[in-house]
């Protein structure tokens, strides 16, 4: 049978508990029992004291030992003598003493059957040559016998047999009752502590119940799917990361809608020129003459253009784009994209101004053919944009281990808005989708994505000609290399 997750976590608490209650009732009964064992020697010592006092004061009265080897019981009521003020003589003193009476005169000293735990059996007296007097004799170390002295004389000894284990049964009662109470506090812990898991471990597992619903409908398209962030723990940050997976989803889908629509209207345009040329071709609105089909040409070639162009970026995306890099000279490869264009620009009216660092001997690891259509595209994107007559300012310099090359031209301007937008794909500037200014929008898009494969930067922000000002950055490679 497979369990849930809820199930499984109170089990886990409730075994947790169980095992800290079970340890807590083997500790605290080991501790009870040593304790309390303790506890009794400690009295038994202080009563051991009181009678080596009346010891003393009869040795003193009777002058000697002799009392005792006279009457054998003497031992026994002086241990009377001894009891703790106010406490009432035990039952079992009157039957030790009956029973010592029967057994006078006899040489077996041996305890009664199930009396030697009593402390009265447990005392040993011996005189000052260390000769048995009287209560036990099982052999004691010499630091266990406590020395009784009259006028500063060692008349005898006086020791105790230690309890190793409580035989009375007033005091197994106490520690039953004791064990008693540990074991109901302990299960009554245990039932406290299920009556609590249950509703934590729900509790517990219920943000991951939701979360897990709503990763089935986001699976299923519901990119709009969001869960509440309830907690600051790790559950609230899962749902947060769960919230960004779904943005970042409808993003992507609503980015992939975008993507065909507007692929959709740039293949369209174009194709309806062509489609409406060639009709007028054939219904003989126009003649079939040199113009018309290089105006047939023009625009095959600027669909073909725009279809290199998706197919590239479609590259790109999918890491297949290939790139034979070597160290070579940007500085020599941007003049060299510049010079076929220079024409071009002379002939819009925008003037060329290069201020190319001096003495810079700088190399990247690039692809030859693909950083010089970066290039290219770069100085058209600005030809074409750059409203004459106008300028066109070319700035190259080494900042640090990189290479920055700017482009930065006069009006028209880029709203600042815009100026992140313009490496969308497909995005333009101007308010229509006119092809006035060449380009279907994804100049800026492909040039990006080979600055990035490159491992370099392309930015854009306000020029101070009052235009727009581009910003590349390549890595330059170690000298020497």
């Amino acid at each position: 049978m497979k369990l849930g997750l809820a199930t499984r976590f109170f089990l886990v608490l409730l075994a947790a508990t169980a095992l800290v209650a079970c340890g807590m009732f083997v500790i605290m009964q080991w501790s009870i029992d040593r304790g309390f064992l303790r506890y009794v020697n400690t009295l038994e010592l202080e009563r051991l004291e009181r009678l080596g006092g009346v010891l003393e004061d009869r040795y003193a009265a009777a002058g000697g030992w002799d009392f005792l080897r006279d009457e054998p019981l003497a031992l026994p009521r002086l241990l009377v003598q001894s009891l703790p003020p106010g406490e009432p003589r035990p039952e079992h003193l009157d039957r030790l003493e009956r029973r010592l009476e029967r057994r006078q005169g006899r040489r077996e000293q041996a305890p009664p059957p199930g009396m030697s735990h009593l402390f009265e059996l447990r005392v040993q007296l011996l005189d000052s040559e260390r000769r048995h007097l009287g209560g036990s004799r099982a052999p004691l170390p010499a630091e266990a016998l406590t020395a009784l002295r009259v006028q500063g004389e060692t008349v005898g000894y006086l020791g105790l047999v230690p309890q190793k284990n409580l035989a009375d049964v007033r005091q197994l009662r106490f520690l039953k009752e004791q064990k008693l109470a540990l074991a109901l506090v302990a299960g009554l812990t245990l039932v406290v502590s299920a009556l609590l898991a249950l509703p934590l471990a729900r509790r517990l597992v219920r943000p991951l119940r939701d979360l897990a619903a709503a990763s089935r409908r986001l699976a299923s398209g519901a990119y709009g799917e969001r869960v509440p962030v309830t907690t600051r723990d790790e559950l609230g940050q899962l749902a947060g990361d769960f919230n960004l997976l779904a943005l970042t989803l409808q993003q992507n889908e609503n980015a992939r809608r975008q993507w065909i629509a507007d692929i959709s209207h740039e293949l369209r345009t174009p194709l309806s020129v062509l489609r409406g040329e060639i009709e007028a071709l054939q219904d003989g609105v126009r003649p079939l003459t040199g113009a018309a089909l290089a105006s047939l040409h023009t625009e095959s070639l600027r669909l073909a253009r725009l279809v290199d162009d998706l197919y590239q970026l479609s590259l790109s995306d999918l890491g297949a784009l290939q790139y034979r890099k070597e160290a070579l000279d940007p500085v020599a490869l941007l003049l060299s994209a510049l010079e076929p264009l220079r024409p071009r620009f002379a002939a819009k009216g925008i003037a060329l101004h290069e201020a190319i660092a001096a003495g810079g001997d700088f190399k990247v690891l690039a692809d030859r053919q693909r950083l010089h259509q970066l290039f290219g595209n770069l100085l058209d994107n600005a030809r074409k944009y750059t409203d004459p007559p106008g300028r066109l300012d070319l700035r190259v310099e080494r900042r640090g281990l990189t290479l920055s090359i700017e482009l930065c031209d006069s009006a028209p301007a880029v709203p600042e808005a815009a100026l992140e937008r313009l490496f969308d794909r497909l995005y333009r500037v101007e308010g229509s989708r006119s092809r006035g200014t060449g380009g279907a929008g994804l100049g800026l898009a492909i040039c990006r994505s080979i600055a990035a494969a490159h491992e370099g930067t392309l930015t854009a922000r306000p020029s101070s000609l009052g235009g727009l000002c581009l910003t590349l950055t390549l890595p330059l490679l170690p000298e020497g290399r």
